[in-house]
């Protein structure tokens, strides 16, 4: 899907192809930068995909991913370090990119507070680090435990890496017995610039950038590494606590200043909009001579009581904003011009690029999206960049916006060489031939294959195993690509993985004796398969590979069904039962429901999937913790107003302790939270017989 179009012209399938596209982008953007400390895109491209991402969404909310980029923070833990679970989850933050965004965040934030335009209301503004969050925990003033974000959830332990760092105390004097310091490792410009050259010096491997210097060396499984290298932190927030470090942001962190960390000098208390964008255009104004990277500002709630009623959305909080530096741009030569063939058969355009540095990082690739970008119209025909289509042989403008894959936002007709060669696209596939369609009011042609498709077949087991799938150590995507072209023990679907060993047993030429293997190595595998043979149902969902079904939404499949057998069986009876059970899940919707239902009724499909599932045991989903709470597990509507707390955030402290929330009345609810003027809602409760209560009961309930 271009990604030029505007969001308020696209279709319903446009926009689906297009949310699909983002996921995928998004995702290994993500596994890029936190796991491999090698981000593939700056941050403010990377700001608006998920932006794009955001307002399609919101335009089409039906459509909305259950593992919407949305609410994701991060990227699962790296291996090789031990994990820490979070007391306190570490969030990203929403962005702002202009003075429109940043009265948005103020306006939104007085709604919900239910303040008046002229209330005072304080905001902290600070430079936004370009590094790798840290959290600290201390427990009677020594340190415990250090931790990367990871997932939010879970982090990286890297305790031992933490201490080698100079801005980090060991023990701290008069601090609570519990104290949770986050903040960000930085390397200075100087740093870098020594570390590198350094490094070339002994013909050792060099950084792009600070951040990913900062990074690389923190997470390093030899803290000596960590030692050698000159990191640097800034703290600027707070996890866990066993008592308040003050009543504001400021005074919190005069307290964490006192105790001994260093907070960013350019911290300042804003008093408006106004103050808050004069100090973002100081910050920005200063940023070349600050010498660390900064990527913007960002902005929070100064009273910490404020900052408790406003709370989180699922992934940020709802009282800071990261107000962003603009991207970056660059012109190159297209080169020429290739087809990729997805896991799903998307036929993609990829451009070959004259390398160039953009940012930080040498591209030599970009997206074209599909054929009508490629030809200057949307998929209506209507035209973008003014109608200017894009040759090889052109000079374009790349905009790094995505994977290892950037993509080209323009053309320069001006310097179109006369023997610049128009693209034909084609209409079979490159791969096996068959015929790639477009269908319908969808911007991608796909390959009509299938699992005869070399392309797609490998790409889907490529996703069966990876990390997140399967994650059978020692069959990685090369592995697959081998075994896939291997004609003496080919894998050519998931179940083929699971009968390796029968076969190699039954062959002459064995694994260990290949090339590439050896007696452990090829031990090593086929135990790893095997530990792999007993698999969570999530997990099952996740690796089949359905067009529209992530993580996230597996989880919820997973969760809602308890176990294979009842999923599989709601996906093979009557479809209309089917998409009604399915489309009631929270989460997921018509074209996800219809996806499933696809993959389970194509015959190939289904003999690939039960011969996986004879050699497998599914592990029913366990039940979902239960919050403390009066409340927990119950079905809430609100109607009519209430006076002491918006509607906003009533809904969100009733999340927040464990409840659901609904927007109407049936015989499920459980509670009706009735405010001044409740009307038909009410009535239909009394009739249906649920509980009805007014709002100081319902205060009263929650403990508020």
């Amino acid at each position: 899907m271009e990604g030029d179009r505007p969001v308020e012209k696209l279709s319903e399938a446009e926009a689906q192809a297009e949310l699909d596209r983002l996921a995928g982008l998004l995702d290994k953007a993500n596994r890029a930068y936190y796991q491999a400390d090698a981000p593939v895109m700056a941050d403010a491209e990377f700001d608006a995909l998920k932006r794009r991402n955001a307002a399609i969404e919101a335009r089409f909310p039906a459509l909305k991913r259950a593992d919407s980029p949305t609410e994701q923070v991060g990227a699962p833990p790296a291996e090789g370090f031990g994990k820490i679970r979070h007391t306190v989850r570490m969030l990203s933050l929403a962005n702002a990119f202009d003075a429109d965004d940043l009265r948005e965040f103020d306006a939104r934030i007085r709604r919900y507070l239910g303040l008046k335009d002229d209330a005072p209301l304080a905001f902290t503004a600070e430079p936004k680090i370009d590094g790798l969050s840290l959290s600290l925990r201390y427990e009677a003033g020594r340190l415990i435990h250090a931790a990367t974000r990871g997932d939010g959830e879970t982090g990286e332990d890297v305790t031992a890496n933490a201490a080698t760092i100079d801005d980090i105390p060991q023990r701290l004097s008069g601090a609570p017995d519990l104290l949770e310091v986050r903040g960000e490792v930085y390397m200075r410009h100087a740093d870098f610039q020594a570390l590198n050259a350094r490094a070339a010096e002994t013909g050792k491997r060099t950084f792009a950038n600070p951040r990913n210097a900062a990074a690389g060396s923190l997470r390093q499984l030899d803290p000596e590494i960590t030692r050698a290298r000159p990191l640097s932190f800034f703290a600027y927030s707070w996890g866990a606590l066993s008592e308040a470090l003050g009543e504001t942001q400021m005074d919190a962190l005069e307290r964490l200043r006192r105790l001994g960390f260093s907070i960013n000098p350019l911290t300042r208390l804003c008093d408006g909009l106004d103050e808050m964008l004069a100090q973002y255009r100081e910050i920005e104004a200063r940023r070349a001579d600050l010498g660390y990277d900064i990527d913007g500002v960002v902005y929070k709630v100064n009273d910490l009581s404020l900052q408790g009623r406003l709370g989180f959305r699922s992934t940020t909080p709802r009282w800071a904003i990261a107000h962003k530096f603009a991207a970056e741009t660059a012109w190159t030569v297209i080169e020429g011009i290739d087809i990729q063939v997805g896991r799903t058969g998307a036929l993609s355009p990829v451009a070959r690029l004259r390398p160039i540095n953009v940012g930080g990082v040498l591209v030599s690739n970009a997206t074209l999206h599909n054929e009508d970008y490629i030809q200057g119209r949307d998929s209506k025909g209507a035209p973008i960049r003014e109608g200017r289509d894009i040759r090889i042989g052109d000079r374009v403008q790349v905009y790094r916006a995505g994977d290892v894959i950037p993509k080209v936002a323009d053309v320069d007709l001006s310097a179109r060489p006369t023997d610049a060669r128009l693209f034909a696209f084609p209409e079979s596939c490159p791969e096996c031939g068959s015929p790639a369609v477009r269908e319908p009011g969808d911007s991608v042609r796909r390959c009509t294959g299938g699992l005869i498709c070399p392309a797609q077949a490998m790409e889907r087991l490529k996703h069966f195993v990876s990390r997140n799938a399967f994650d059978i150590e020692g069959l990685g995507a090369k592995q697959v690509e081998a075994f896939y072209h291997d004609d003496q023990l080919p894998i050519r679907t998931p179940a083929d993985i699971f009968t390796l060993e029968a076969r190699d047993r039954q062959n002459v030429t064995k694994l260990r004796n290949r090339s590439g293997w050896g007696e452990t190595s090829a031990h090593n595998l086929f135990r790893a398969i095997d530990e792999r043979r007993r698999i969570p149902l999530h997990r099952m969902i996740f690796a089949l590979g359905i067009r529209h079904v992530g993580e996230t939404a597996a989880q919820l499949l997973a969760r809602h069904f308890g176990t294979w057998h009842a999923f599989e069986t709601c996906l093979t009876g009557p479809s209309e039962a089917a998409i009604s059970e399915l489309t009631a899940i929270n989460g997921v919707g018509p074209v996800m429901a219809q996806s499933l239902i696809d993959t389970f009724a194509n015959a190939a499909e289904r003999r690939a999937i039960d011969d996986l599932a004879t050699h497998l045991e599914i592990q029913d989903a366990e039940a979902p913790q239960v919050k403390d709470s009066e409340i927990a597990g119950l079905t809430l509507v609100f109607t009519g107003t209430l006076t002491r707390m918006t509607r906003a955030e009533a809904k969100a402290r009733a999340e927040a302790l464990g409840a659901k929330v609904a927007g109407s009345v049936s015989a499920k609810t459980d509670l009706l939270i009735a405010g001044e003027g409740a009307g038909s809602k009410a009535t239909k409760a009394e009739a249906l017989g649920v509980r009805v209560i007014d709002e100081d009961a319902w205060l009263d309930l929650i403990g508020a």
